[in-house]
Parts: C-alpha cells; sequence; structure tokens
C-alpha cells in the first residue's frame, strides 16, 4: 500500500487526492516555464492537411521571414508519427538558421529564436476538441502493408513541452482547418486572387457587405466551413467576421444517374459502409481516384495502359494522376472521372449556397480547384450545371456571389490571422 511523506500507509481516496495534487503540481511547473516574460514575439502559422503540411514563421512586425513546405508521407513516420518530432521541431531548426543567415538584427528583429517567444497557430484536418485533434485522413486507406496514420496534434502538450526549440513556444492554438480557411478569405485580393464563376459576383458581394460567408473546398478531403458577421473580435483588427468549422463533407453523397447509382453501390462495398457513402468519398483527391477505380472496373475496355500502371504506383498520388490526365483525351476514363467529381463538386456547393445563404460571398477553395478551373468555371460547365440544378429554389443561387480561389494557401493565411488574433488576446 502507497505511504505518506512519514511513511503511514495511504487510504484508497487519499491515494487519488495525492496523485491529482501531483498531477496538479506537474501542470503548473510544466507551464510555468511557458509564462515568458519576454517581450520578443515570433508568429507561427501552420496548415496541416492529410497530403501536405505548410509552415510559416513571421516576425513581430508581421514579415513572413520563411516558408516550408512537408509531404507527409515523406517525413511522418508512418508506424509513429510524431507531427513535434519529424515535422515541427525541424521546421524551427531551419528558422533559426535562416534568421541568422538573413542577419535581421539591422531590422530590430531578434535572430536568436532562443531567447524570443512564439505564438502558434496549427489548422488542422479534422474536428477540434480540447485545442487538440487526431487526424485520420492520412496515408493511403487501400494500401493493407501502410494502413492509413493517426496523428495526435495537442495544443498543450506542445505548450508544456521543453524538448527542443518547442520550449520555445509560449502558446499553441489548434483550430479546423476550414476554420483557418474561412479567415484566409478575408486576406483575398478578389481581383487578382479570385475568379467570379457567376457574372457581377463581385458587384453583388459589395451590396451586402455584412452578408454571411461560406466556403466548400476539395483537397485530400472536402472541407466546408461559414463566417458570420461578428462583435468578439477586436476592432482594430477590421476583421469583422467570426468563422466556424463544419464537416459538411461528411454529408450523404446523393447519386443522380444510373452509373453514379453503380458508383454509390462501388464505394459502399469498397468502404464496408452497409447504407451511405459520404460525399467526400467522391469529391477529393482520394475521390477522384476512387472514381477512377470504379470506372476501370466498370469499363476494363477502355483503359489506357500506361496511365493505368502509374495510376497503380502512385499511392497517395493517385487522384494526381487522374487529374494531369483528364485534360487529354475527352473519351478516357480520366476525363469522364474527373466529370463525375466535378458534377458533383458542383452539386454540393449548391447545397451548401441553399443552406448558408451566403450574400457575402460563395467561395471554391481547395488545391483541386485552381489545379482543374477548366472544369469548373463557363456557363455550360459540369459544375455550375449541377450548381444551378436545384428545382424550386435555383433561381435563389442567381442572387448569390460564386468565387474559385485560385490560390492554395488560403489555410495559411488564416492561420496566420488567428495567431495574431491569440497574441493579442494574450496582451490584454
Amino acid at each position: 500500500m502507497p505511504k505518506d511523506m512519514h511513511g503511514i500507509p495511504l487510504a484508497g481516496a487519499a491515494v487519488a487526492m495525492t496523485a491529482a495534487a501531483a498531477a496538479a503540481v506537474m501542470t503548473f511547473f510544466a507551464h510555468q516555464k511557458k509564462t515568458s516574460t519576454k517581450d520578443t514575439y515570433y508568429l507561427l502559422a501552420g496548415d496541416v492537411g492529410g497530403t501536405n503540411t505548410r509552415l510559416a514563421l513571421y516576425s513581430p512586425q508581421g514579415e513572413e521571414l520563411l516558408v516550408q513546405h512537408y509531404r507527409n508521407a515523406a517525413v511522418l513516420d508512418a508506424t509513429a508519427p510524431s507531427f513535434e518530432d519529424q515535422i515541427l521541431i525541424p521546421f524551427l531548426t531551419a528558422c533559426q538558421s535562416d534568421l541568422r543567415l538573413k542577419n535581421h538584427t539591422s531590422r530590430s528583429t531578434n535572430t536568436d529564436l532562443s531567447t524570443c517567444s512564439i505564438v502558434a497557430c496549427l489548422a488542422c484536418a479534422g474536428p477540434v476538441r480540447h485545442n487538440a485533434v487526431r487526424m485520420t485522413n492520412m496515408g493511403d486507406a487501400d494500401d493493407q502493408k501502410q494502413p492509413d496514420m493517426a496523428l495526435d496534434i495537442s495544443g498543450p502538450d506542445m505548450e508544456a513541452s521543453t524538448q527542443g526549440w518547442l520550449k520555445t513556444i509560449t502558446r499553441v492554438k489548434v483550430i479546423n482547418d476550414f476554420v483557418a480557411q474561412g479567415y484566409g478569405l478575408l486576406t483575398l485580393d478578389h481581383a487578382t486572387e479570385t475568379r467570379e464563376l457567376l457574372p457581377g459576383s463581385l458587384q453583388r458581394m459589395n451590396m451586402d457587405p455584412k452578408g454571411p460567408k461560406a466556403c466548400v473546398g476539395a483537397g485530400t478531403g472536402l472541407g466546408e466551413c461559414y463566417l458570420t458577421t461578428s462583435t468578439l473580435l477586436l476592432p482594430e483588427q477590421q476583421v469583422g467576421y467570426e468563422c466556424y468549422a463544419s464537416e459538411g463533407g461528411h454529408v450523404d453523397y446523393a447519386p443522380q444517374s444510373n452509373l453514379e447509382v453503380e458508383l454509390w453501390q462501388f464505394l459502399k462495398k469498397k468502404f464496408n459502409a452497409p447504407h451511405r457513402v459520404s460525399v467526400e468519398r467522391v469529391v477529393s483527391g482520394k475521390g477522384l481516384a476512387n472514381v477512377y477505380e470504379f470506372l476501370s472496373q466498370r469499363f476494363p475496355e477502355r483503359i489506357q495502359p500506361d496511365i493505368h500502371q502509374q495510376f497503380l504506383q502512385a499511392g497517395d498520388m493517385q487522384g494526381a494522376v487522374v487529374g494531369m490526365n483528364a485534360s487529354q483525351d475527352e473519351t478516357s476514363l480520366c476525363h469522364q472521372a474527373m466529370q463525375l467529381m466535378i458534377r458533383a463538386y458542383g452539386s454540393e456547393v449548391g447545397n451548401a449556397a441553399i443552406k448558408f445563404i451566403p450574400t457575402g460571398g460563395m467561395y471554391v477553395s481547395g488545391g483541386l480547384t485552381p489545379k482543374n478551373i477548366s472544369f469548373i468555371e463557363g456557363a455550360n460547365s459540369t459544375f455550375l450545371k449541377a450548381y444551378h440544378d436545384k428545382g424550386r429554389v435555383k433561381t435563389l443561387l442567381d442572387t448569390i456571389p460564386l468565387f474559385a480561389v485560385m490560390v492554395e494557401d488560403l489555410g495559411l493565411r488564416g492561420a496566420h490571422v488567428c495567431a495574431k488574433q491569440e497574441l493579442k488576446s494574450m496582451r490584454k
């Protein structure tokens, strides 16, 4: 039986109280090391997706100092993935070297991270609970030799860590990746970084400057979010919008043709789903690969051997193989797969527009949008036909500004916005 400091046996309740007290003391001292008196703060923004991670460090003056991209499959240990050990600490090490190389002392910027503090915001693909997330949409779900990786990212754990350069991190805010996308929308230059999918969209948006906004974006997965005006944000930030997370990419996929019903049945069998399939299984990079796989089994006589071999060997980049070959031959399986995916994409964006009525702008983002804009824009495109195919309420969609986002760093921008907000809240 456990004993107290005088050697007297402790009862069960006392043991529990002692353990709780010890844990509280450990937590207190762990967080004390992050109670910094340093007056130099750097901001770290991260966009952690299923396929890629983008990290950026910003100076106290807001200057972007270093941006690095990581392909998760190349840097994460599939058997024991660690965001801190395999991505974040190497990035901070590179930042320290880069700061010294650039000699920012001439700009009154401290070049030694060990004498500064870092406030970070990490935008992660997954639902956030208690400032932490478990990411599961990573790796190749169909590769039995290398199943999906589960990556845990915890703000409190990083704040308490004294490992390597993590000791410089004072605050970590973990947010959903599409919350970051939403705040990133507020940084867009509409003239150079978006395309109007419906003529007059910018004019309609300016007619309702406080209207709600919504965003749907396909990348490795399918994300959605919405924004409304808020008085919670600081007036000097001049944002005026608060973004809310959504898992709308996991709503039901609704087939609309005989071939799509066959696709739906194929996906139910593939993913062992007895009753339903989420729209993300079709509308995403992985979804595009799923659609091609279905078509190759449904129409084996149309397979192009060289492209099919590339597809089979591409691992988690199968969707990219399909996308790169979709425009070359309109009779190919790749083109047909793209059209099926794009039709479902347009339909889901239309669904979101009906639900939120975003008179402040409906945005189509994600990596697949700028890469496949030729399938999306144009009055007769498959995307816009599906977008407008909403029966009795289709005329409502004519009143909603619709934009395609042509940049792929939206999540990183939004994480930077949130990191700045976090630093301001610390200084109150």
